[in-house]
């Protein structure tokens, strides 16, 4: 049994990888390289470069590689950007996801994981956001996150499709340091080069309702998105009943303030954080339950808020990646 893990060389997809081999079940990777780097993936795991959008080529890989089932985690992931980038979006998210299910029924693979996002629920007005939360996305990211969902909906009525969509919260930390999050636009790799940098990390609204005035969010290590990956696989490939959708969220919640602290305390560089003004359209807090996903996908917080620190400034200090 052989997974295809599409976008398997980038920052989530590369752990989702190292959980598989984990358990001992086989992948194959298929990224473009875009945002992935061929060093994420490891020696003994074939790595096919190019793009989902290439029918024929995820075809080819399934039927060469023996695929049985896909986690698709490939995708262009930054919310902000797609709002000047809609088209380029909806191609690689929308687009993209339409291939590979195409490439899947073609070849008669009927099984697949899909990485979705938080996105898909705009701005919730809920405290604890849960599976039946009225989604409302307001980012191109976030609604081809939804129609992706969508897709995989359809095509089980058409052709018995059995699938069930992840959707993230705020991914942080690392679980080895030869992984670490490149991303330009995340919270932890953007206070680790300031303070790397010697700038002072800021605070955007300290004024809000929650305990200590800043933003309230979910932030889940990445190694225990990837075991969860790995439970939503195995449930596909036994054929137990699952949900079609599952929030990996942490249930309560770190706000903005905590983490700059834990920052300085973990680095050893102490800093007092820059205050700015709130951003337009900042809820307050965002926090999800994650009970579904804990019945069926063994998900658990398994990392305390210093862990998901450590591990990315640890991750930070190693060699950083060279692009391919």
């Amino acid at each position: 049994m052989t997974w295809l893990v599409t976008g398997g060389a980038g920052y989530i997809g590369a752990h989702v990888v190292r959980a598989f081999a984990e358990v001992g079940l086989q992948t194959v990777v298929l990224d473009d390289l875009s945002s992935g780097f061929a060093g994420f993936v490891p020696r003994d795991v074939p790595l096919v470069t190019g793009s989902i959008l290439d029918t024929a080529l995820v075809r080819q890989t399934i039927a060469e590689h023996q695929v049985t089932g896909v986690v698709h985690v490939a995708g262009f992931k930054y919310a902000g950007v797609s709002v000047q980038r809609p088209l380029h979006t909806y191609q690689q998210n929308v687009t993209g996801t339409v291939s590979v299910l195409e490439a899947m029924a073609a070849e008669g693979v009927d099984a697949i994981v899909f990485s979705s996002s938080a996105a898909t629920y705009g701005t919730p007005h809920t405290d604890l956001v849960t599976e039946t939360t009225q989604t409302d996305p307001q980012s191109p990211y976030g609604e081809s996150k939804l129609i992706g969902e969508w897709l995989l909906r359809d095509q089980e009525v058409a052709v018995g499709l059995r699938h069930t969509s992840l959707r993230y919260f705020n991914v942080v930390g690392s679980g080895t340091p030869e992984l670490p999050d490149t991303s330009p636009h995340n919270l932890f790799p953007l206070v680790l080069d300031a303070l790397v940098a010697g700038r002072t990390p800021r605070i955007n609204g300290v004024d809000y309702e929650t305990p200590d005035g800043t933003c309230v969010r979910d932030y889940v290590h990445v190694a225990d998105l990837a075991l969860s990956h790995v439970a939503a696989a195995q449930a596909l490939a036994a054929g137990r009943p699952r949900e079609p959708v599952y929030n990996l969220g942490s249930g309560d919640g770190v706000s903005v303030r905590e983490i700059m602290t834990a920052m300085a305390e973990v680095t050893g560089i102490e800093f007092t954080p820059e205050i700015a003004a709130r951003r337009p359209g900042d809820p307050a807090r965002i926090v999800a339950s994650g009970a579904l996903a804990a019945r069926d996908l063994d998900w658990r917080m398994r990392h305390t808020l210093r862990d998901m620190v450590a591990s990315a400034w640890e991750a930070r200090q190693a060699t950083s990646p060279t692009p391919a």
